[in-house]
């Protein structure tokens, strides 16, 4: 079992910057592919980035792309999502997901979610 914990969300005005971070426990031995996803009310949660154990090739929704950058430390277990640009439509609950894996719906498998983190951008 893996355990996720968020952190760095906040408010933050129009074209600020905020960087979330995950950290994991747990077996952390295995070399997984991290991703972040995001919630707004009344919607369902859409992927916003992943990056594999390697960092190689990260994936961006292309409304966070050239705006949103996805890491990771494997030493410290933790991946991080840097926000530039935020706009108002980036307001939303982000979660740390561990193993995203898409279907052919363009939904996806998870294996553990975070708790999640409230980023809310005033306009």
């Amino acid at each position: 079992q893996v355990q996720l914990v968020e952190s760095g969300g906040g408010l933050v005005q129009a074209g600020g910057s905020l960087t979330l971070s995950c950290a994991a426990s747990g077996r952390t031995d295995s070399m997984y592919t991290m991703g972040w996803f995001r919630r707004t009310p009344g919607e369902e949660r859409e992927f916003v980035a992943d990056i594999t154990w390697s960092g190689g090739t990260p994936a961006y929704a292309d409304s966070v792309k050239g705006r949103f950058t996805i890491s990771r430390d494997n030493a410290k277990n933790t991946v991080y999502l840097q926000m530039n640009s935020l706009k108002p439509d980036d307001t939303a609950v982000y979660f740390c997901a561990l193993n995203p894996t898409p279907d052919r719906d363009g939904t996806y498998f998870v294996d553990s979610w975070g708790q999640g983190t409230q980023v809310t951008v005033s306009s």
